[in-house]
């Protein structure tokens, strides 16, 4: 297809004409700054972008929408004066089609149609805002330096790095990321900011979008118009924006629920021909649909990384489309080009280019890499070196302003790539004195070589000063006017929706707000209805566990306890439910702020609007919990009481979710989040008043339970239940042999609150003696919950309203304690200077002092490659819907040392696949076809021959790079090399790899280009003897470092290395780095295969001899050949390319060639294998590396360590204070029980810790370490239970000393008790937490396996429900593990103790007459134990049913003292078991290709491949 810029002169002349009659046509209502006076030189010249036609996405789309809007306005309104001369847009169609023209061939019609549309608005007297911005003397100063050391657990408790902490708090280090800045951007005009990655090209987009909140100050003047950026801030918010570089959208709302959910927000009050909002929504929604292409997905998922969903390119423009129906005016749109295609790119660019033309939009943009086509689009670029600005002003002068300079662009370098080039020291070319062609003043000026000055330079010059007229310009025709401030406001007042504050940012009212974004809560449940029902279900599913446990609860005496246990877990599982909730609303925020930045919506309207949908589904999920419980363990059958039942779990339950929304919605990160909610789960479960009654609750730590909603819900249900309850006693005493004719007047009932005389015990009274609840609170408990509903609430929306926005992440880069890095000294310097009032920038670590002499020498020392890797006729086919779908058909090529072959195609050509189906990192599909080295078959250690460098820098992030290298030789060198030299020889790699100055550099905050080196240089200190792959190593990269990477890898070429690379569009200059070309197109069906040629001939003279068009002198050769294919977004090829490949001289040349590699090759003995076993070192070596990388990955993550060391001590106190000094009463005793069994539940979120950073390594491991035959799996899973074991021991330990002596256990007991609780029980919850994991393919699958897995075991340990009680289920109680690790700990340190009953736990009887008491109890005694406190008296005998601990345990509990060394016995055996478990879940689910189980969990988590996936 023909460029679009083809005619961009003429349109450019046509454009300009136009404009320039509309705005003769009526010179009152035009803008002012556009007729009043010619524009400054520096504006003309910005003028020469090329146009977009309006068509470009959707001729058919726009075609019917122009007629649909034409029809609307044009017959409704009379035409201009101009119109005569001029036909009508409608009538211009008409004329096309019957001349037979392609419609919509002339850009113009629909333009004029929105023109016609502008006029009606202004006869309607509505007002319409233009706003650009002017910026002099800016300067942006920020927190931190821009290197530091990596924390580690030593350092975080070093007492002098805490005191350093604090002064860094007291006095923050300061830094200049920005300086000096001045320019102008105009509506309509674009503007595109260019620079290395960290020299504040996001900064500034930031700070022109008036979001300055992350940075410590930011001095100078901004003008918009006359507006102030206070004034912006506070009421014309929506009007300025910033567009972060992801596109982060709700992935379960539709492209159209997306893009009408914004033109909702934002739409104005006032409205041309009194259109309903309705009807504006969806006419705005269906322009924008029409206009960048989107009507074909309108009603597809925007989707994210889980969720199917458009693709990446549709995705950047319904971000695009989103923003221009929130009516913005101006917008910085930051990178968002990242991970697109040079085709999608462009395409994303002309979108922004049509969206400033039709609405005169000021627009800035940052990209990476720039194709020349894009750069045209544009008016003005902005150049930034290491936050100075070295250029701004029009795009089309900046090339040659460097060129006058003396610098000189290389060969088809675009002009992007020139400008950022200069930026980079080992980048630039100056010119020669030889052929150095400038002026003579020019020539005998130095050329600028650092930023100060590059910037000073750029002070003196024309460009400058044309600049400096742009500015005063505009100030004189648009700042301090008030005409234009008292306009402006009149029209924001205009657009705002009747009951809306006039000064208020937002256009609609909070009533309006809140009826829209229910509407789209209610849209996302709807797309996330799978995520709904597991909740549900799985809510459900507790019901019917928690209710048969305690099936049919009898209504004597002896389920009393199990009675509150039931109502115990009504309460607190909606509770614990409710806490999941915190990764959901963290994972929405930045969305939600993103929105309250455009002005769309409060926050908190969010959050009421998030409870008040919610209402309905947790009263039906909560109604399903609750009948089932309820009716299953048939608590009291009245009505009224079931009612009330419902009432208060209900009410608890939105209570919760309101109080850990809240709890959310206060923090900044979820880390601390979610630590603090596991604290505060803890202390609601504790103090609720079950476990401790509030009586014997400790007076310091009683006044939680007066704040705790949980407390009162479980006092309304205890009464609620137990008022009308009168149960029959179901054990008296005396009773047995020899009481069988005793009177009921001399026996008396063993439960708190019974009375002698009388067989059944008063529920009232035993919860009033038992707990200190009375009946009488029940509805004044109700009232406090509803309280605590609304109180909650109100803390939501407050905290989500004022909350600034998310933890920001730092790009601070970080090197090992102790490093002597001359970067860090740097950095630390410019932080020293800048008390000092001085100037650097926050790129100051980017600059890597990289000596090509020592990488030259370390390059020579490389083992050169000899041998030639072919393949022939490989086919792949994968298994898509119950058919194959042919992936690569036919491919043939070859490999040879010392090139450079590139691997290229659009999109979904298979260029990735072929590359992993060569490698043999491929573990599905049928693949049929051969592959050689010198014609003969590849050796068996053929992946541990050659390299892999993936797109992905997959690495662990706290390990260093020397580090990383250092694995990488030690594990895949042959043991027989001396680990020395294996060393020696990584850090050659680390100097031919230019990674000198970052060797002790932490690898997860290197920059992109050094994460990529690093990479690189992990494949090559593995000494691979035959070839190395790379994937898309420029992906990601700004243009210089794509340049520094390929020129690196060209410099391997030349050494002797074998490379193939795949590669998405390089520019032309990348381009010339290759020696040969597989071109693929999509179905992987070869379009090319041979040489490059000089500056890509070979390749041309191909596609221009096979009928192709003519290449363009500046044109990309990579853009030129993927375009005449068919292969880019918008193009078309008018013949079958495999086909002329098939019938070509090169396939033949291609075929001839092979065959005499292969004959060669055959004449020599076979490539051998280097290793004779599958690793190249024994598996005892592999797991102690392991064991020493798992280390210091554990060690330098402080907060890992110390949440678990945290948990432990906060657990050990918090447990222990609660039930401090326990005494040796019925109650204290039963204290003790659940000191022990609350010790216990630690283990659940103490093994949910353990699930992130085992996946995390588990993923480096499946990602690149398994492909390259680094170690076996099982010494991963060796070392991971290795290293895990000791933390979790020395936590079990501190928790031990916390808790064991507070609660008041015996010392001569406590040994026992810490090999049970601070040895065996550890090495227990981290055996099973990490067999979870290694069945489960994510950290929150497997968080939510164990936690039901826990809540399961849990239940029937026998303690919340005693074992006599727990009917069907007892045999649960025999295979959970707790049950022994309770009855060895309890039986052991509380076994052959004395009881002594408290004055109410005495039971009083009467003997019989002329008896003493005991007399009358002896026999009882002596067969059930137990003894009186007045043994001698003849009336109202005071009884202990319990002497020992044992007379206690046994009965209630099943705990026996002789049991305990049997129980740890036991509990080893667990402990084999799930140690077993890890290795044989990780094989079957991880290691087995063919594993069931894993697709299985891809299915149930929607883990499908979206429509971006490449190739």
């Amino acid at each position: 297809m023909a460029s679009p810029e083809s005619h961009a002169d003429e349109e450019r002349e046509e454009r300009h004409a136009t404009h320039v009659q509309f705005c003769d046509e009526d010179k009152d209502r035009c803008v002012q700054h556009l007729t009043q006076q010619a524009p400054p030189p520096i504006r003309r010249a910005s003028r020469t972008h090329s146009h977009v036609p309006i068509h470009y996405f959707d001729r058919e789309g726009v075609l019917t929408l122009t007629r649909s809007i034409s029809q609307e306005i044009v017959p409704s309104v009379p035409p201009p004066p101009s119109s005569s001369s001029e036909p009508s847009s409608d009538a211009t169609l008409r004329e096309e089609e019957q001349a037979g023209e392609e419609p919509g061939e002339k850009p113009f019609d629909f333009e004029n149609v929105l023109k016609y549309y502008v006029r009606r608005r202004e006869e309607s007297d509505i007002k319409t805002r233009r706003l650009g911005v002017a910026f002099e003397n800016l300067r942006v100063v920020g927190m931190g330096s821009a290197a530091s050391f990596q924390p580690t657990l030593g350092s975080l408790l070093n007492p002098l790095g805490i005191v350093s902490a604090l002064q860094r708090i007291r006095h923050p280090p300061l830094r200049d990321i920005l300086s000096g800045f001045e320019g102008v951007v105009r509506p309509g005009e674009m503007l595109l900011v260019l620079g290395r990655p960290g020299s504040g090209c996001s900064t500034f987009l930031k700070v022109l979008a008036n979001q300055r909140h992350e940075y410590h100050s930011v001095e100078g003047n901004v003008y918009y118009d006359s507006l102030t950026p206070e004034e912006v801030y506070k009421h014309y918010r929506g009007d300025v924006q910033y567009c972060p570089e992801d596109d982060v959208h709700f992935a379960t709302l539709t492209v159209d629920q997306t893009i009408s959910f914004a033109a909702k927000t934002r739409a104005p009050r006032r409205r041309v021909d009194q259109a309903t909002r309705r009807d504006f929504k969806e006419k705005v929604t269906e322009v924008y649909e029409t206009i960048f292409g989107l009507r074909h997905v309108k009603d597809t998922f925007v989707g994210d990384a889980s969720v199917r969903g458009v693709s990446g390119g549709e995705k950047k423009r319904v971000s695009i489309s989103e923003n221009l129906a929130t009516r913005s005016l101006m917008t910085s749109w930051d990178n968002s080009t990242r991970g697109l295609d040079s085709s999608t790119a462009l395409e994303y660019v002309r979108a922004l280019r049509i969206a400033t033309d039709l609405v005169r939009n000021t627009t800035i943009v940052s990209i990476y890499q720039a194709g020349e086509s894009l750069y045209e689009i544009f008016d003005k670029v902005c150049l930034i070196y290491e936050g100075k600005m070295v250029y701004f002003g029009p795009a089309s002068m900046a090339r040659q302003y460097f060129i006058d300079m003396g610098y000189v662009p290389a060969n088809r370098q675009t002009t992007p790539d020139f400008l950022v080039s200069v930026t980079d020291p080992l980048g630039r070319t100056m010119v020669d004195k030889e052929h150095d062609e400038r002026d003579e003043d020019k020539r005998n000026k130095p050329i600028p070589q650092t930023a100060a000055e590059f910037e000073e330079y750029y002070r003196q010059s024309e460009i400058m000063k044309l600049n400096r007229e742009d500015i005063d310009s505009y100030k004189e025709e648009n700042v301090n006017k008030h005409e234009m401030v008292r306009d402006y406001k009149f029209s924001a007042k205009q657009d705002h929706a009747r009951h809306t504050r006039r000064k208020s940012p937002y256009m609609i009212s909070i009533f309006m707000q809140v009826r829209i974004v229910m509407l789209r809560r209610m849209q996302i449940m709807k797309g996330n209805f799978t995520s709904q029902a597991l909740s549900t279900a799985s809510f459900t599913l507790q019901a019917v566990i928690i209710g048969t446990t305690f099936l049919k609860a009898p209504h004597d005496t002896s389920a009393y306890f199990s009675r509150g246990g039931v109502l115990f877990f009504s309460v607190f599982v909606p509770a614990l439910f409710s806490m999941s909730e915190i990764p959901g609303l963290f994972a929405q925020r930045p969305i939600v702020l993103r929105h309250r930045n455009a002005a769309m919506y409060h926050p908190m309207v969010e959050a009421l609007a998030m409870t008040l949908v919610d209402i309905p589904f947790t009263v039906v999920t909560i109604a399903a919990f609750g009948i089932i419980i309820y009716f299953v363990v048939q608590l009291q059958q009245t009505a009224s009481q079931f009612f009330t039942y419902f009432v208060f779990i209900v009410v608890v339950g939105l209570a919760m979710k309101a109080f850990f929304r809240a709890l959310a919605s206060a923090f900044p990160a979820e880390a601390p989040a979610q630590a603090v909610a596991g604290v505060l789960i803890l202390a609601l479960s504790l103090y609720t008043g079950y476990q401790i009654p509030r009586p014997t609750m400790i007076g310091a730590l009683r006044w939680i339970s007066y704040i705790n909603p949980i407390f009162y819900a479980f006092e309304g249900l205890m009464v609620n239940e137990f008022h009308t309850l009168d149960g029959t006693c179901s054990t008296l005493v005396p009773s047995g042999p020899g009481y069988a004719g005793v009177s009921l007047a001399n026996q008396v009932c063993t439960v708190v609150g019974s009375e002698p005389g009388r067989d059944t015990v008063q529920g009232e009274r035993y919860v009033s003696l038992s707990f200190g609840y009375s009946y009488s609170h029940l509805w004044r408990n109700f009232g406090i919950l509803i309280a605590f509903l609304f109180f909650f609430l109100m803390c939501l929306l407050i905290f989500t309203e004022i909350t600034s926005g998310q933890a920001g992440e730092s790009s601070v880069l970080l090197f090992k304690q102790g490093s002597k890095a001359q970067i860090v000294k740097e950095a630390e310097a410019a932080v020293d200077k800048e008390k000092g009032e001085a100037e650097t920038s926050s790129s100051t670590t980017q600059q890597d002092d990289r000596s090509p002499e020592k990488e030259g020498e370390a390059l020579e020392e490389q083992p050169k490659m000899v041998n030639t890797f072919s393949w022939q006729h490989i086919k792949y086919s994968v298994p898509v819907s119950g058919e194959e779908k042919l992936l690569l058909d036919d491919v043939s090529g070859f490999v040879s040392p010392g090139k450079l072959t590139a691997l290229m195609g659009e999109s979904g050509a298979g260029k990735t696949t072929l590359l992993n189906a060569l490698s043999e990192r491929i573990g599905t599909g049928i693949m049929t076809g051969d592959r050689f080295f010198n014609g003969q078959a590849l050796p068996a250690d053929f992946q541990g021959q050659t390299g892999y460098c993936q797109q992905m820098d997959t690495h662990v992030p706290t390990t260093t790079v020397r580090e990383a290298l250092r694995f990488s030789a030690r594990l895949r060198q042959p043991s027989s090399v001396p680990v020395s030299e294996k060393d020696d020889y990584a850090d050659k790699c680390l100097t031919m790899c230019g990674l000198d100055a970052f060797a002790d550099a932490i690898v997860g905050s290197l920059g992109v280009e050094q994460k990529k080196r690093t990479t690189i240089g992990v494949e090559l200190a593995a000494k691979p003897q035959l070839l190395l792959f790379l994937d898309e190593p420029t992906s990601g990269l700004d243009s210089q470092s794509a340049w520094a990477i390929m020129a690196f890898l060209r410099s391997l070429a030349d050494n002797g290395q074998a490379i193939l690379c795949t590669i998405h569009q390089p520019s032309a200059e990348l381009f010339e780095v290759f020696d040969r070309l597989l071109l693929l197109r999509k179905g992987g069906q070869t379009v090319y295969f041979g040489d490059v040629g000089k500056n890509a001939q070979s390749i041309i003279n191909y596609f221009e001899r096979s009928g192709a068009r003519k290449c363009g002198d500046g044109e990309n050769p990579a853009e030129y050949m993927l375009d005449v294919i068919g292969a880019g977004a918008t193009a078309v090829t008018d013949r079958d390319w495999h086909d002329v490949w098939l019938k070509s001289k090169e396939k033949t040349e291609l075929e001839e060639n092979l065959e005499k590699i292969h004959e060669e090759g055959r004449k020599h003995p076979a490539v051998a294998a280097t290793v004779e076993s599958h690793f190249a070192t024994p598996w005892h070596y592999q797991t102690w590396i392991l064991i020493k990388r798992q280390h210091l990955a554990f060690w330098r993550n402080p907060t890992y360590l110390m949440s678990k060391i945290s948990l432990n001590i906060i657990g050990g106190l918090f447990i222990g204070f609660t039930f401090f000094k326990s005494k040796d009463t019925v109650q204290g005793n039963q204290n003790k029980l659940f000191a022990i069994f609350m010790g216990t539940v630690l283990s659940a979120p103490l093994g949910n810790q353990l699930h992130v950073p085992y996946i995390n390594m588990r993923k480096v491991y499946e990602i690149r370490e398994r492909s390259s035959r680094m170690y076996h799996w099982s010494a991963l899973c060796t070392s991971q239970i290795l290293l895990e074991i000791p933390w979790n021991i020395i936590g079990a330990t501190l928790f031990f000393f916390c808790w064991y002596w507070t609660v008041g256990f015996e010392s001569s007991r406590g040994g026992f008790t810490y090999l049970m609780y601070g040895v065996a029980f550890p090495i227990y919850y981290t055996t099973i937490a990490l067999a979870v994991a290694s069945l489960c393919p994510t950290a929150e699958i497997s968080g939510l396996m164990y936690s039901f897995l826990f809540t399961f075991v849990f239940t029937f340990e026998g303690v919340l429900q005693p074992f006599h009680q727990l009917g069907w289920w007892r045999w649960m109680y025999y295979v959970t593990p707790y049950t022994y690790l309770i009855e060895a700990i309890v039986g052991q340190v509380m076994g052959h103790q004395p009881i002594n009953c408290s004055d109410k736990e005495l039971l009083t009887l009467q003997p019989p007459s002329g008896q003493t008491c005991e007399g009358f109890m002896s026999q009882y005694i002596s067969n059930r134990g137990g003894y009186l406190t007045n043994p001698q008296a003849t009336s109202g005998c005071l009884f202990c049913p319990y002497r020992t601990t044992d007379e206690w345990m046994g009965p209630t509990f099943n705990i026996f003292y002789r049991h305990h060394w049997r129980d740890f016995g036991i509990f080893c055996g667990y402990i084999v078991l799930n140690t077993c478990l890890v290795y044989i879940l990780t094989y079957l689910a991880r290691v087995r290709s063919y594993s069931g189980v894993t697709n299985l969990f891809k299915k149930l988590t929607g883990n499908k491949k979206s429509n971006t996936d490449d190739s």
